[in-house]
């Protein structure tokens, strides 16, 4: 990278448009450059530039090794060229080129710059903090179901055990892939268990993307007895000696098509439209609060 050596001391004056006059200097004795000022006149009378618009300069002074620092009353406003730009002020500026002052002597040129009808606020924009752009926060978005892919929460059956039973392995899972898992002690049945009835119970993956319990002899534990029963996470399913748990990840076992579980926890849900079967889905609490 070329080096450039200045040395400059020079004194100047700044009348604006009311007559006013603003003195200032610029000092460099090597490749770094101070311009101060006793006001801020000079900088806002004709308007301030944009960023893009003093990207080149910065780009060009730091090819060449070469920085310009523009002081006011405050303390340092802006410097430009060969700057040591902190990763902060780079996502505001998009420069490593360009480095921020003091938020003192910026407040004022802000100020000022909004009230012109023309240019842009040096720097930063519509607020000095934070130095990082802000979230639109009026998005629309579409509503969609919040059902996952069809089958999908790798829905299973785990053996449930207690401290009696339990022999320190990783309990047996039976995971549910098809869309009928039979339960019994016959030959036939999907998962084998002795002394139940030939044909125990099933377990049904309905049009809804639903698993529900059918028994056919008897059940008891979280679900019912005597009819079918959408099974939930954490169901319990006691069937003889055999406890069995129904598991599916929270993302893909949730009751309602737009979210809440059938119960609602004891809360009011108000009656939803299923878009996967066209049907008004309502809360079997509907009503207690």
């Amino acid at each position: 990278m070329p080096e450039y050596r200045l040395d400059v001391e020079l004194d100047f004056a700044y009348t604006d448009e009311s007559g006013a006059v603003t003195t200032g200097s610029a000092r460099a004795a090597g490749a770094e450059v101070t311009v101060s000022l006793e006001g801020l006149a000079p900088l806002t009378g004709g308007g301030l530039p944009s960023l893009e618009d003093i990207k080149p300069l910065a780009e060009l002074l730091a090819r060449k090794g070469v920085s310009i620092t523009v002081a006011g009353p405050g303390g340092n406003i802006l410097s430009l060229g060969k700057v040591d730009s902190p990763a902060s002020q780079r996502l505001l500026t998009r420069s490593p080129h360009i480095k921020l002052g003091k938020l003192g002597s910026l407040l004022p040129l802000v100020r000022r710059g909004r009230r012109r009808p023309k240019g842009m606020a040096l720097l930063p924009p519509s607020t000095p903090l934070p130095l990082v752009p802000t979230v639109q926060r009026k998005i629309t978005r579409r509503i969609t179901t919040t059902h996952y892919a069809r089958g999908g929460g790798r829905p299973r059956l785990i053996f449930v055990q207690d401290s009696a039973t339990w022999t320190g392995q990783i309990p047996r899972e039976v995971a549910l892939t098809g869309d009928v898992t039979t339960i019994g002690s016959g030959p036939g049945a999907d998962v084998r268990l002795e002394g139940l009835e030939e044909f125990h119970a099933e377990i049904r993956h309905d049009e809804q993307d639903e698993y529900v319990l059918v028994p056919n002899g008897p059940v008891s534990g979280s679900v019912s007895r005597t009819g079918p029963s959408v099974l939930r996470t954490g169901a319990r399913i006691q069937m003889g000696q055999w406890c069995l748990a129904f598991f599916r990840e929270e993302f893909a076992d949730h009751g309602r098509p737009y979210g809440g579980r059938s119960g609602g926890e004891l809360a009011y849900e108000r009656p939803q439209l299923d878009p996967r079967t066209g049907t008004i889905e309502r809360d079997s609490s509907e009503g207690v609060r």
